[in-house]
């Protein structure tokens, strides 16, 4: 398997591996529309690559904590995918961990989703309410431990907190309920 950053030329392969993974079109669109929109930027988008076929896909946007100083250099991860016929073969994992390392590599201190609980704890990501962080959407009580963060450097997640923003891609009817 070959992790990589996406070129303008996959972004066809990549929109499938999206509809494909989700058995729907909405985290497709919402991946086209952050890899055009300005707010999310800087980002990485990385591609999993079998047999020279992309077979996964992982995208990270800037996001931003806006409690009192000092304010950490954040990202947020969505979508991430991976065709039904290749999950469960350490293809998502390898996206994350190397989405985690580039992200640490460029100097990004924190990392936020909304996700599975069972899922991304074994990456480090750890409920973020109870630390202070504020999700820029509104989280049903039942699912807020699925508003997590992932400190990439130690101490991160400690010596900061308050309300988190993202792209404003999020933030559109289409996207924000979900």
């Amino acid at each position: 398997m070959i992790i990589r950053e996406m070129t303008d030329s996959d972004l066809g392969a990549v929109l499938e591996v999206e509809r494909r993974a989700f058995e729907s079109k909405t985290e497709a669109d919402l991946t086209r529309d952050l890899l055009a929109d300005p707010s999310a930027a800087p980002r990485l988008s990385l591609v999993a690559l079998e047999g020279g076929r992309i077979v996964g896909h992982a995208l990270f946007t800037q996001a931003s904590v806006s409690g009192s100083p000092p304010r950490p250099r954040a990202s947020v991860l969505a979508p991430l995918a991976v065709v039904p016929e290749a999950q469960r073969q350490g293809i998502g994992a390898a996206l994350m961990h190397s989405g985690l390392r580039r992200l640490a590599e460029q100097g990004i201190e924190l990392v936020f989703l909304v996700g599975h609980v069972a899922y991304y704890p074994r990456f480090g990501f750890r409920p973020a309410a109870p630390l202070g962080f504020v999700a820029p959407l509104a989280i049903p009580p039942e699912h807020a431990d699925a508003w997590m963060v992932c400190p990439l450097r130690p101490g991160a997640a400690d010596a900061a907190s308050g309300p988190v923003a993202w792209a404003d891609t999020f933030h559109r009817p289409e996207y924000a309920a979900g």
